[in-house]
């Protein structure tokens, strides 16, 4: 039997614990031979929702097979985070020392980098936290916009839902990509996502402006990406004349048209595809492209600009 046990802390975000927690139960449903333990300083545990959540102060006995997994919390820095007790920190650093794996969602990498678990390795954390990560705890390397890393048996993950990507990528190295599957299946995700895919997709990186008439066409563009939208069409549905919709959305994106928002969102959704066994051919399809030599050429592009970008 291995032990999954979840270290809760004060603030704690729902969903970075019971995303996890409902992939290793449901893979327990499945037959695998998993149980799940919630450990806290104290017996009850208030969340950043209002939920009181219980747990058991006594930690129970751990073997190299099992998990120990710290869930993220509410905190506006990660300086002003809940204290861990040294307790804690020397369960973290022992479990690992004795082969164990220990992994985090979103704020949870402090917890590991407290206990000393982050240097010299690769982690990464919610969006919003990387650079002061970073600044903490200066001897680890975080790796930005990416939904999970690990390194050396230590597991880390970005912001809140990525918890569940983190747990079904474990899954999948420990009982094989068949079971994951299954697991996203009978959870109902759409598809299980690999670690260095995005945190943000290009729909929220160019969602962060105030331009009402832009939000509009993006909302519409967003749910019929995969369709012909002529500039025309786009205009009238936000009330402006086509000149004038180029300019505020332009502005607004920072200096995206429409047709290459359009298109951004369908290569981002091809690329998924393909990293999920479809081929170019039919993922360009899927995306409303005829072929995928559109797809090819747009990656091109996208790369040339990567290349070109400030460091």
């Amino acid at each position: 039997m291995t032990r999954v046990v979840f270290v809760l802390l004060p603030g704690v975000h729902l969903l970075d614990l019971a995303g996890p927690a409902q992939v290793f139960s449901t893979a327990a449903d499945l037959g695998q031979p998993y149980t799940l333990d919630y450990v806290a300083g104290q017996p009850q545990v208030p969340s950043a929702q209002g939920l009181p959540l219980t747990a058991r102060t006594r930690w129970p006995d751990l073997g190299p097979h099992d998990l120990v997994v710290v869930p993220g919390w509410r905190a506006r820095t990660l300086r002003t985070g809940p204290a861990l007790t040294p307790g804690t920190l020397d369960r973290l650093r022992a479990h690992h020392a004795a082969g164990g794996t220990v992994a985090s969602v979103c704020a949870g990498a402090e917890a590991l980098g407290r206990a000393g678990l982050l240097d010299g390795r690769r982690c990464t954390t919610h969006h919003q936290l990387q650079d002061e990560l970073a600044a903490r705890h200066p001897k680890t390397t975080v790796v930005k916009d990416v939904l999970f890393t690990t390194d050396d048996r230590v597991v880390t993950s970005a912001g809140i839902a990525s918890g569940i990507d983190l747990a079904l990528h474990l899954l999948a190295v420990r009982h094989g990509p068949a079971l994951a599957a299954q697991v996203a299946r009978e959870m109902v995700i759409y598809a299980r996502r690999n670690g260095s895919e995005p945190q943000a997709s290009a729909m929220l990186r160019h969602r962060g402006h105030l331009d009402d008439t832009t939000h509009r066409v993006q909302d519409l563009i967003d749910t019929r990406y995969a369709e012909p939208l002529p500039l025309a069409r786009l205009a009238a549905h936000a009330g402006v004349s086509a000149r004038t919709l180029t300019r505020l959305f332009t502005r607004a994106t920072g200096g995206l048209t429409p047709l290459r928002y359009q298109q951004a969102l369908r290569l981002e959704r091809a690329e998924h595809l393909v990293s999920h066994g479809a081929t170019a051919e039919s993922a360009a399809r899927e995306v409303g492209f005829e072929d995928a030599r559109m797809l090819r050429r747009l990656k091109r592009e996208a790369v040339g600009r990567s290349a070109e970008s400030p460091r």
